[in-house]
């Protein structure tokens, strides 16, 4: 019984089946005549195609093989290419780098074990600018000078940091502890010279001249000059003053010898003046000059008095 249910069943849906495809035949449209075309790309539109294809192929493997050589000749690296290394720090160039363009950067150093050198066919300039672009200051090292163009201009030293030297428009300081001048014509000054001290080398001679002026020295609190294990020359041509506006003249030796003096002549008797006069006595005229009188048992300078008419 249930066999022949199924039967039926099936048998049904067949029946249905074979009348919607018969419905949808009726349908359609009858074409009469229908033309077939070929799908496809056939006769000389496929040579050009695989022309293409073809070309295209050698071109790639063309330029795969050039980036290949430019890598290999340029030594291009995944730190670099050649001499030039690209760091955390920065770029680093090694051997010998030419910039045909202005080079802008924040700091430069050479290695460790080498120095830096920068080289040029004419000058090398270093330029400094604001953030307005407006230069504020310049080296440029020639062939014929090295010249600095800046505000202030200095010199320290490595291990402290202070400075040896320095200039601006105002003044110039040196701040080293010994300032030597091996020139043999010395130091030329065109103005006043303000020091503390002048001194000499050990075993040498100091000598401050004026060939054609005069040499002055001044000091509000004093000026001293000694010599602890030599003399004390001065020489003059014409007249040496010694001027003392308030003070005095002190003259503190074993010794005092006044060489050259005029001598006047006196003579008490006839027979004094055939001996030979040994002391003298020093006698001053009105105006300051010195001179000798022949000794005698009173002062004598009176008598010698005409010593003051030459003068």
């Amino acid at each position: 019984m249930d066999r022949a249910t199924d039967l039926d069943i099936e048998e049904l849906k067949m029946t249905r089946e074979q009348y919607i495809l018969a419905t949808q035949q009726n349908n359609l449209p009858k074409v009469e005549n229908a033309q077939l075309y070929p799908v496809g790309i056939y006769g000389w539109r496929k040579r050009c195609l695989y022309f293409f294809v073809l070309l295209l192929l050698v071109t790639m493997i063309v330029n795969l093989a050039m980036t290949i050589w430019i890598l290999k000749v340029m030594n291009f690296t995944v730190d670099g290419m050649g001499n030039l290394r690209v760091t955390k720090k920065g770029i680093r160039l090694e051997g010998i780098s030419e910039f045909l363009l202005p080079l802008y950067v924040k700091e430069i150093h050479s290695r460790k074990d080498s120095p830096l050198v920068l080289q040029s066919d004419r000058n090398v300039t270093v330029n400094a600018r604001n953030h307005m672009g407006q230069l504020t200051g310049q080296l440029t090292v020639g062939a014929d000078a090295v010249e600095a163009q800046c505000k202030r201009f200095e010199v320290r030293a490595s291990e402290d940091g202070r400075v040896l030297f320095s200039a601006d428009e105002d003044e110039i300081t040196i701040g080293a502890e010994k300032l030597k001048v091996t020139g043999t014509e010395g130091a030329v000054f065109g103005h006043s010279v303000e020091t503390p001290h002048i001194r000499a080398e050990p075993s040498q001679d100091l000598r401050l001249e004026s060939p054609t002026r005069s040499l002055i020295m001044e000091a509000p609190r004093g000026v001293q000059v000694r010599a602890a294990a030599g003399d004390f020359k001065a020489a003059c041509r014409k007249e040496l003053h010694l001027q003392s506006t308030e003070g005095e003249i002190f003259l503190n030796a074993d010794t005092i010898r006044l060489g050259n003096l005029p001598t006047g002549s006196f003579s008490s008797s006839p027979s004094s003046s055939s001996a030979r006069q040994t002391v003298y006595e020093l006698c001053i005229c009105p105006n300051g000059k010195l001179y000798l009188s022949p000794a005698g048992l009173g002062s004598t300078c009176q008598f010698s008095s005409s010593v003051c008419l030459w003068s």
